[in-house]
């Protein structure tokens, strides 16, 4: 008979599913209604021949949908690994969903509706409100971004190279949804006009050195004539994925490389893929910031690019070598081969 001493422990596959599924529930509903959205949203694109700014109307709701689906299920596997403060972390993250994922995935798909921009939009009353709406639910969403992230960074795992990934994820993404309030500051000319009394229709741009609604590359709509804000705003908020997926790539690695079965030379390669991430974000802001297309690298941002490159890989090669010396080390002063007789 099967009791408590006998129980078969369950797979660790089995568990881990378990675990995801029970971890939180409006964050796993949250992301399930985004997918939805994104399959209605690409559709949108295939049959409503509107456009906002020369792109299609539900390109915004599409591309928004698959990032907050993206930042839900993720949340939700990082809150499937926690052992304290359960409750406090529920609740982050439920105002998170409440407060911050869909009332600002609400306004998008409105205003994409109505055929008219969401951001930066100050036509009318109601357009000025909305985008109010907005700006309120993603500074909530940095708040509770960064509780969470406290009450995580002081989480027990036996991962030390995952215990250090999260949190730095979750810093570099709060770094990169920072970078959006650069682009609610007024342009120059928007500046003028308001000096002078008017009232401008928008107020803020994701363009430097160009102006929203220019030629822009596929899917993503970034410019290909000016600097865009969005591309490192882009890249900064997928870190939450980027740094968790590398130290997993890391520990499927040492499975063929032995140099990797250390926790402590992933845990640092982790930190120096964090630093060269970090070193991205601020390549690309910089270089928006000048008035460059992604696109469009001088010889300035390429050099800056093959430097950064080069940091990393050096980091990591010293990172790898060192724990090469020292299995060496091990190996040729092993006390079992040279014990005495």
């Amino acid at each position: 008979m099967t009791n408590l001493l006998t129980r078969p422990h369950p797979h660790p596959h089995q568990e881990a599913r378990r675990n995801l599924m029970t971890a939180h529930r409006p964050l796993l509903l949250c992301a399930a209604g985004m997918t939805v959205l994104t399959v209605f949203s690409g559709i949108g694109m295939v049959i409503d021949e509107r456009t906002v700014l020369g792109e299609p109307v539900w390109l915004k709701p599409f591309k928004f949908a698959v990032s907050f689906a993206l930042y839900a299920a993720t949340l939700a596997w990082m809150l499937s690994k926690v052992q304290r403060w359960r409750r406090t972390l529920w609740w982050l993250a439920t105002v998170a969903v409440l407060g911050f994922l869909l009332p600002e995935i609400a306004v998008i798909t409105f205003q994409a509706a109505r055929g008219v921009r969401s951001h930066f939009n100050f036509s009318t009353p109601l357009d000025e409100t909305l985008f109010a709406i907005m700006g309120g639910a993603a500074y909530l969403g940095w708040l509770m971004t960064f509780a969470v992230g406290v009450f995580l960074l002081f989480q027990r795992r036996l991962d030390r190279a995952m215990a250090w990934a999260i949190p730095l994820g979750i810093a570099l993404s709060l770094g990169g949804m920072s970078i959006g309030y650069l682009m609610t500051s007024p342009t120059p000319d928007q500046a003028e006009a308001l000096r002078n009394g008017l009232e401008p229709t928008t107020i803020g741009a994701h363009s430097i050195g160009g102006f929203d609604g220019g030629a822009t590359m596929p899917l993503t709509g970034w410019a290909t004539e000016s600097g865009d804000l969005r591309v490192a705003h882009f890249v900064g908020l997928h870190a939450l994925q980027a740094l968790p997926l590398i130290a997993v790539g890391l520990r499927l690695l040492a499975r063929r490389f032995p140099v990797l079965h250390d926790m402590t030379t992933r845990t640092a390669l982790v930190i120096v893929a964090a630093l060269g991430y970090a070193g991205v974000i601020g390549l690309l802001l910089w270089q928006a910031q000048r008035g460059q297309a992604l696109a469009h690298p001088d010889g300035l941002t390429l050099t800056a690019a093959g430097a950064l490159l080069a940091a990393v890989a050096v980091s990591a090669a010293i990172v790898v070598s060192v724990q090469q010396a020292r299995r060496l080390s091990r190996t040729t002063f092993s006390p079992e081969k040279y014990r005495p007789i």
